[in-house]
């Protein structure tokens, strides 16, 4: 149990009885990406079997204001050989839970998830959760994390490749351009590789129409709010596929 900026971060293995206020904690998720259908099969999984991968963070007064998911892995094993996947945070889920299932010695921690809650967030308390994952790692005999991370500010350039927007620097000091990748610079981390095809979501011209409000009556690309890329529509067939790019971030410990 640690305290850091008045926060008060334990493991969810530490305190079970935070698992519904964990749940319950709003958050700034695009609705769509919840349909992630990964996400929708391993994201509880995580609390349940690997609560020592999980942290929450309460404030003061008790209350759940942050939480960060992680999951270890063999990234060295068979097959794997160290290559951090194109198939980014789907595909790392993918693995953690193999491995688990088969009994795999995992040498690796990623980050899953980092979420503040929306009336806390610009103070720092993504960075400080960032660093508390870091460390349970470190706890736990880790050597590296790594992070198939979600730029915060790609999704209002959505046309911009991330090939591109993932190495934009600023002229100041040379940090990321985007906020979230450099909070990760900033702890330690390095940014190394796009991830293509990170997240994949797909689904009926009626279930985007439900989610965005928009019409999806195009063929071709759709902006959609807080993608950071355009979501490619077919409503001749009925259905939109939105394939998010990631970026893999590699932190040693």
């Amino acid at each position: 149990m640690t305290a850091q900026d008045d926060l008060t971060i334990t493991t969810l293995a530490e305190r079970p009885e935070l698992l519904d206020a964990m749940w319950a904690m709003a958050d700034t998720w695009p609705v769509y990406v919840q349909h992630d259908a990964v996400a929708w099969s391993f994201m509880g999984r995580i609390a349940a079997e690997l609560p020592e991968f999980v942290l929450v963070a309460t404030d003061p007064a008790g209350a759940v204001v942050a939480k960060g998911f992680s999951v270890p892995f063999a990234l060295r094993g068979a097959g794997r050989d160290g290559e951090l996947p194109d198939r980014g945070w789907d595909r790392v889920l993918q693995w953690a839970f193999a491995d688990l299932r088969h009994g795999v010695v995992a040498d690796t921690v990623s980050a899953i998830e980092i979420s503040v809650v929306p009336e806390a967030q610009g103070r720092g308390l993504s960075g400080v959760v960032l660093a508390a994952m870091r460390e349970n790692a470190r706890a736990k005999g880790f050597g590296e994390v790594v992070a198939p991370v979600r730029p915060s500010a790609k999704h209002r350039e959505p046309a911009a490749p991330m090939s591109e927007y993932a190495y934009r620097v600023r002229e100041s000091d040379g940090l990321p351009h985007d906020p979230w990748l450099r909070v990760h610079v900033r702890a330690g981390g390095t940014v190394v590789k796009v991830a293509p095809a990170s997240m994949t979501v797909s689904a009926s011209t009626d279930e985007w129409r439900t989610w965005t409000g928009l019409p999806f009556d195009a063929a071709g690309p759709v902006e959609v709010p807080g993608a950071l890329v355009p979501v490619h529509c077919e409503p001749e067939r009925g259905y939109a596929v939105y394939v998010e790019p990631n970026v893999w971030v590699r932190h040693t410990l």
